[in-house]
């Protein structure tokens, strides 16, 4: 048997598809007596060949093209820019051929496409080569914004055949508007990975919206922080700046930090090409409501918002509500809008340093410098009465295309502020306002501002503090207190846009028809989402319990009135007395108590349902009034930062030279002086007489933190060095 084996192989090795074969074993001879070592030697030319022919490289791989993480190319340009923010960008080209950032884009739009993360190892081999085309295409100048039928790169959930379709269906594809194309998205997030690092490191910091980690919650605190003690407001709507602009003032703007053509040319021809809209749209006819099946979404269909998340964003401000959308641009408009506002800006930096004056009389605002981060660091929006030579300074914040500035000082400086920013705007972005755009109001009145009333109160609050000697003084003052309140006409507002109350004075809760065919628990459980989304929405507000006690009463009876109607109870008391407070009991059965519902429940057969939240304001968490840290940034900023000081080799030296001065030895020569008492304890006090001049060397050199001698350590009898290490073993 094993004789007929080795023949077998020996006539297949002698076939020319096998040379590689016989090249390998060329050297040995097939033994037809030992059929055992002629087996061993086949078995290792067959591992051979298929291991040299696996580890040769495709060269059309485009995966070979991914030399590193898509992340980490990111976090590099990140680096770069935070390190040298003020330089001027001109060498982009090189970071759109890096294939990392294509596929990392191809996996970031397939997820908003899906509704499902791709990983790098599942993109698909044919998709890589799409996408490299599409790289390829976009250097090479080939690249045209939005295409109708002619594709490099299609979405996976597109399964038309553009080749085979009518010219009617094209003829309406050509002259209706459509969604932005899948391969336009992949673009518009490649040239967003590589703006958006460069301008977030020149940005100011008085902008807040459309970047990471600038919420409107971030507005409201710099609000409470740093507008205390501000007699006069300017409240300033520029969004019509967001409908739109002239393309030459957008790259204008771009060009002032990026000179690279390529980059240029592709944001330009983004902005330039025309968008194609249907122009008519046919009149929908009133037809009679029908009854509609239940929708069953396909397997590569994203699902839809919740409706608790939908009703949360109709909760949104009006200086949130507009979002930016230029030509072929898409998720670049916030960013170039940002661009384009950043000269608004700097212009508004530029007048509070010449607006300030401090008058040395004042209690908080007297240091000739003008810090924007002095007074009360512990309670920020308190403000102790100064005399009548008060300190006059101005602050800004943007939102967007809104834009809140605090004047202290008299009214005509507001004018006057008012004035110049008109014909600043008129000047650079060819934007025509007046007064009552820009309308100057006093803090006594209120102002509104994302859905917040910013407005004062005199406060007499006890001040205690440390005099000379340890002396604690304690002494009424007086001063005005800056107060943030949310606004319940506007919170009323919304809830009525939503459907769930009418009536102004006394709003009466309306049924939300819209979870009329789910289950109590599904209705309860999204309305707990809904709650909790007001909560945290209202956190910096003062008056945060009577505004989330309100929302949960105006929703309660929304529930109530529901289920009434679902299981014909006729009234909301009906209700509340089956199902309790909270409405946690089912109200399927009478008073919630049946013993089978309990016995399904215990089970596991039954759905548990769970009770609304915040039902008394007892159970509303407190305001959170932690202060903004003093020159407050994002976590991913002081992450860089940091990441940035800590390579720096001026840190190093920083620190090294700190720890001379003040004395202070490295831990490696604290080891070093452990592991020296360890060996004197060992040896005792008789034998180490006779190495007390070595542990004098040894001691100057640790004092004098040099280096020598800190890794063998020597004394006067030049002892072996493996004690040393089982010395330095044991302490550790």
């Amino acid at each position: 048997m094993h004789r007929r084996l080795a023949v077998i192989g020996h006539q297949l090795l002698k076939k020319p598809i096998y040379s590689s074969l016989t090249n390998t074993i060329s050297h040995t001879h097939l033994n037809y007596l030992n059929p055992r070592t002629n087996g061993s030697k086949l078995f290792r030319a067959f591992i051979f060949t298929s291991t040299h022919q696996r580890r040769v490289a495709d060269p059309n791989d485009p995966s070979t093209l991914m030399k590193e993480d898509g992340v980490a190319v990111c976090s590099q340009m990140w680096i770069e820019n935070f390190k040298e923010p003020e330089k001027t960008v001109t060498q982009l080209a090189h970071y759109l051929r890096r294939f990392e950032l294509w596929v990392l884009a191809y996996q970031k739009v397939c997820a908003d496409e899906t509704g499902a993360y791709v990983p790098r190892s599942a993109v698909q081999r044919s998709a890589l080569e799409d996408l490299l085309a599409l790289r390829n295409a976009v250097l090479d100048g080939r690249f045209k914004w939005g295409a109708r039928l002619e594709f490099f790169i299609k979405s996976p959930k597109d399964k038309t055949e553009y080749e085979s379709l009518s010219k009617r269906k094209i003829r309406a594809i050509l002259t209706t508007t459509q969604p932005p194309a899948f391969q336009d998205r992949i673009v518009q997030e490649v040239l967003f990975m590589i703006l958006e690092p460069i301008y977030e490191s020149r940005f100011s910091q008085k902008s807040f919206a459309f970047r990471p980690g600038r919420t409107a919650h971030t507005v409201l605190r710099v609000i409470r922080r740093s507008f205390a003690g501000y007699l006069w407001y300017i409240k300033g709507d520029v969004s019509t700046i967001l409908d739109g602009m002239k393309a030459g003032m957008i790259i204008g703007a771009l060009m002032r930090d990026v000179r690279d053509k390529m980059v240029v040319d592709l944001v330009k021809a983004a902005l330039v090409t025309p968008v194609i809209t249907s122009q008519v749209e046919d009149k929908k006819k009133k037809v009679k409501r029908k009854y509609q099946k239940k929708k069953v979404l396909a397997d590569d269909e994203p699902k839809p918002d919740p409706y608790w998340l939908d009703s949360f964003f109709g909760f949104a401000p009006e200086e949130a509500e507009k979002v930016p959308s230029w030509g072929h641009c898409g998720i670049l408009s916030p960013l170039l809008a940002n661009i384009c506002l950043d000269e608004l800006d700097r212009w508004m930096e530029g007048k509070i340093k010449e607006y300030y004056r401090p008058s040395k009389s004042d209690v908080l605002w007297n240091s000739p410098e003008g810090e924007v981060e002095q007074g009360n660091t512990s309670w920020p929006e308190f403000v102790p009465t100064s005399g009548p030579d008060k300190t006059r300074k101005i602050d800004y914040v943007r939102f967007g295309g809104h834009i809140l500035i605090g004047v202290r000082g008299p009214r005509a400086d507001a004018a006057t502020l008012r004035k110049q920013l008109i014909e600043f705007c008129d000047k650079t972005y060819m934007l025509k306002l007046d007064n009552e755009s820009l309308p100057i109001e006093h803090i006594t009145k209120g102002i509104m501002f994302l859905d917040h009333v910013l407005c004062r109160r005199v406060v007499y609050p006890t001040l205690r503090y440390t005099a000379t000697g340890g002396k604690i003084i304690s002494e009424k003052g007086v001063g005005t207190l800056l107060s943030v309140t949310a606004s319940l006409k506007q919170c009323i507002k919304q809830f009525r846009k939503l459907s769930f109350l009418k009536g102004d004075r006394d709003p009466d809760p309306q049924p939300c028809f819209r979870m009329f065919h789910a289950t109590q628990a599904h209705t309860n459980a999204q309305m707990n989402k809904f709650l909790s989304t007001m909560v945290e929405w209202y956190r910096y507000a003062d008056n945060r319990k009577k505004i989330v006690n309100f929302c949960s009463y105006i929703i309660r009876g929304s529930l109530a009135k529901l289920y009434a109607a679902k299981y014909k109870l006729r009234s909301r008391a009906k209700v509340y007395k089956i199902g309790a407070r909270n409405l946690s009991r089912p109200l399927k059965e009478k008073k919630g108590q049946s013993p089978e519902f309990q016995n399904l429940l215990r089970m596991g057969l039954a759905e548990s349902i769970d009770g609304l939240q915040y039902t008394r304001m007892s159970l509303v968490p407190e305001t959170d009034y932690t202060p903004l840290p003093t020159g407050w940034r994002p976590d991913h900023e002081k992450a860089l930062l940091e990441y940035i000081r800590l390579h720096d080799p001026k840190t190093v030296e920083e620190q090294r030279s700190c720890l001379k001065e003040q004395g202070l030895i490295s831990p490696q020569d604290y080891i070093s002086m452990l592991v020296w008492n360890y060996k004197r304890n060992a040896i005792g006090v008789d034998q180490h007489s006779t190495t007390l001049s070595g542990g004098n060397n040894m001691r100057k050199e640790l004092l004098l933190g040099s280096n020598e001698g800190n890794n063998d350590l020597k004394t006067g009898d030049q002892e072996d060095s493996q004690e040393t290490l089982h010395a330095a073993q044991s302490i550790g």
